[in-house]
Formats: structure tokens, C-alpha cells, sequence
């Protein structure tokens, strides 16, 4: 294995660097030119924006940080920075503003990249907190994998054929291993002070006390959720919490987002294909009260955001958090379905060299894995470079996610990345894993 790249040697940042922010750039241009330009400027689903708006708000992003704040330049098109600004305009209100045409789009973002890749080839990954370890490419690029994976729901959420493919994951054999895992109790280290690209709410490294508790090996799979909707897991108060119980009686859920039943079976409209539900792959689409009512239906519960990292990255045998359940270096192929190399997580138990020290598996990728925990900071959390991207989202309202899915690339995904988001939302690659306290 390869260890990760030095935050000290410029030449292999600005390497990293520009890897990162070039794959980024491809997966957009992929996901942005696979459909026609009314699909472009079309709003699929309130709950998204139109395509062509973050194709510029990508754009309008790397302008900002990298021309802006770390090259010191003056704004290219000032009169569109409130257009694109997230926070200004919610996504149910951009379809109706004067938004970029998806050529004009695709000019300024490309216009801005080359730019953006002079500065990277001239700027001294020192003297400031932005261009430390080439932070703010690495934010950028960053940011940019999180709007791919919004364009990628986006995707999903849109009606029509498939506009794309991928191959599906390699065929694995039933997993045979234990249900469970029992992670010892006692101390160990949550976030992180040194990754150099670990944004705000990753930070600081600090010591968290864990009790001893099981956890699932695999995500909860398609076959199993659909014995807990066969039990009557929808029509049962006592599994749902009283604000989960009304949110799907008054929305009528009955079963995951996309699926439906026919002629016996279930089916789900995946990209475009309808298909019969996978029974191996880890269950998709669910909310975070679907998540919670299977695991008291299950006489279980979500693991809390503490327990989902120990489990991900504390090595008994070595003392020490790692930086993924495998160890320290750079997620591969065979560790984890990431980068949407495929369009679908892969079997449960899938990935054994991606396990960790107690052969948990499958911690990264696949499905973003909703824990028990609301979003709070850290001790001794310090908002950097802007309070929007973490501290206005601190509170009770979002429920945390862990691991990343097949849709997040690995620079945007790591045993300390934190990822939220309301308790009803479902469009999501959202699934999860359960837990029991290990005294029981």
C-alpha cells in the first residue's frame, strides 16, 4: 500500500491537488452531459436545483476561494455571486432566477479551472490557514464531489430512461461471517487535528469514552428491511418515534423511496431501469425514522456517531485511530465502492480488505449509514474558513451520517468525515447499520 502523500512536500500536494480537482472536474462534466439542455435547466424535484445551477455554482465556488480569497484577484462576474449563493436562494426558489445557460455555465467554470490551475502551480502550500497543505484546493475539490453527488441524486430522482451506466459491482459470495462484532469499551481518539484536508466540524482530535457495544458486520440489506415491512413494520406505532410515526402516516410510506410492489415482489426504479429489489445489497433510500423503527423493530438500535468511528477507525492492537478501517493509506478499489464507479452499493460483506482491525466491513462507501446522534461541534470546534458550512447546522434538527456511499469520491470521504441531514429525508443514498449495548 502506498502511504498517503506528505502535507510537508509541495511537489506531492500540488500532485494531490491536482488530481483531486481533475477527477472532480471529469465526474461533472459526465454527469452534466449525459442529458439535453432542457433536463439541464429542468428542476427534477423541489427537494434539488437545476443541474445547469450547480454546474455554475461550482464554478462561482472555485472563483471565490481560489481566485479570490487565495490569489487575491478580482471577481470575474461579481453580478452573478448572489445567483449562486446557496444560502441566499433556496433550491425550491433557483428555477425561476436568471441563472447561466448551461453554455455559458460550462464557459465560466471551465474559464475559472484554468485559472484556478495557474494559481495552483504558483501558490506556496504555506503562510496562510487557507493554503496550508494546499487546504483550500482540497475544500474545492471537496466541494465540488458533494455537488456531483447532489447531481447524482438529481439523476436518480429524474423520470425518463437511463441517461447513464457503470458497470455493477464485482459478485461476491453470500457472507457467512458473524452478524455482529462486540467493540471493547474504554477511550480512543474521534476526529482529527492532522488530515490536511479535513474540514471544521472533523476537528479537533480529541478523547471520547465509548462503552462496550455490538455492531452490525454489513449494513442492513434490501432482504432484510423486507421482512421488517412483511412484519407490518409501517402499520406498528410502537416501532416509530411519535414524529416518525406521524411523518408517514400523513406522507403514506410504505416502503423505501423508489420502490413498489407488483405481482408479489418488489420492484425499484434504479437510474432510469425499473429492476426487483437486490436482496444482498445494503438497503437505499431510507429516512432516518425508517432507519430507527427497523432497528427497535430488530430490538436493536443506531449505533451513536462515537460508536459508528471507533468502530471505523480505533486498531485495539495498535492503540491509535486510523485514518479508514483498513489503516492509513488512500482508499482502492479494493477497499470500497466509491467514486460511483458503479450506480449501486455492492452485496453485503462485500470488500474484505476494507474491514477493520474487528472485521467490521464495509464502514466506507457502498451507503451513507445514519447514526442516533444530532449534529453538535466538537470540543473545541473553530468554524474555518466560513461559519455556513458547519456551525449554522448545529443543533437538533439534522441527524448524522457516516461512511460515505458508492456515489462519494475518497477525497470527500474518510473515517472522520461528517456528513447530515433532516430525519425525513430519503432521496439520499442513505441506508444504515445497527447496534445493542454490549452488556445485553
Amino acid at each position: 500500500m502506498t502511504a498517503p502523500a506528505s502535507p510537508t512536500d509541495p511537489e506531492s500536494l500540488r500532485e494531490r491537488a491536482l488530481d483531486a480537482l481533475t477527477t472532480a472536474r471529469d465526474r461533472t462534466a459526465l454527469l452534466t452531459s449525459c442529458v439535453e439542455e432542457p433536463e439541464l435547466t429542468a428542476q427534477h424535484s423541489p427537494l434539488m436545483s437545476p443541474l445547469v445551477w450547480d454546474l455554475a455554482h461550482i464554478g462561482n465556488q472555485e472563483e471565490l476561494w481560489l481566485l479570490r480569497a487565495v490569489a487575491g484577484r478580482d471577481a470575474m462576474r461579481p453580478e452573478i455571486d448572489g445567483l449562486y449563493d446557496a444560502f441566499e436562494h433556496p433550491r425550491s426558489e433557483r428555477p425561476s432566477l436568471p441563472l447561466l445557460p448551461p453554455a455559458e455555465a460550462r464557459q465560466y467554470a471551465a474559464e475559472v479551472r484554468g485559472r484556478a490551475l495557474d494559481v495552483l502551480e504558483s501558490t506556496a502550500f504555506r503562510g496562510t490557514p487557507l493554503t496550508e497543505a494546499g487546504f483550500a484546493f482540497g475544500m474545492i475539490a471537496q466541494h465540488e464531489q458533494q455537488h456531483d453527488e447532489t447531481m447524482l441524486i438529481t439523476h436518480q430522482l429524474r423520470k425518463g430512461p437511463a441517461a447513464l451506466t457503470a458497470p455493477d459491482p464485482a459478485p461476491a459470495p453470500p457472507f457467512t461471517g458473524p452478524a455482529e462484532v462486540l467493540v471493547p469499551g474504554g477511550p480512543f481518539t474521534m476526529g482529527t487535528s492532522t488530515e490536511p484536508w479535513a474540514l471544521d466540524n472533523e476537528r479537533p482530535a480529541h478523547r471520547r469514552e465509548v462503552a462496550p457495544y455490538f455492531i452490525d458486520t454489513t449494513p442492513v440489506t434490501n432482504a432484510a428491511y423486507q421482512a421488517f415491512i412483511e412484519d407490518g413494520g409501517y402499520d406498528t406505532e410502537r416501532w416509530w418515534s411519535p414524529e416518525g410515526w406521524s411523518h408517514i402516516r400523513s406522507h403514506d410510506i410504505e416502503a423505501p423511496l423508489f420502490w413498489r410492489r407488483e405481482g408479489g415482489q418488489w420492484l425499484r426504479r434504479h437510474f432510469g431501469v425499473t429492476e426487483v429489489v437486490p436482496p444482498d445489497e445494503p438497503v437505499l433510500h431510507v429516512s432516518w425514522y425508517e432507519a430507527d423503527a427497523y432497528a427497535r423493530w430488530a430490538g436493536r438500535r443506531l449505533p451513536t456517531e462515537a460508536e459508528w468511528e471507533k468502530a471505523a477507525r480505533h486498531d485495539p492492537t495498535a492503540g491509535r485511530s486510523t485514518r479508514y478501517p483498513w489503516g492509513d493509506a488512500d482508499p482502492t478499489p479494493e477497499h470500497a465502492n466509491l467514486g460511483q464507479r458503479h450506480l449501486r452499493p455492492a452485496p453485503a460483506g462485500s470488500y474484505p480488505a476494507g474491514a477493520s482491525p474487528l472485521g467490521v466491513r464495509q464502514l466506507i462507501g457502498d451507503v451513507w449509514e445514519w447514526t442516533s446522534s444530532d449534529l453538535h461541534p466538537y470540543p473545541g470546534f473553530a468554524a474555518f474558513p466560513y461559519k455556513e458550512y458547519s456551525e449554522v447546522f448545529f443543533g437538533p434538527e439534522y441527524k448524522v451520517l457516516r461512511g460515505g456511499s458508492f456515489a462519494v469520491d475518497r477525497v470527500a470521504c474518510r473515517g472522520t468525515f461528517r456528513n447530515w441531514d433532516y430525519p425525513i429525508r430519503r432521496q439520499i443514498f442513505s441506508g444504515f447499520r445497527t447496534a445493542r449495548d454490549g452488556s445485553v
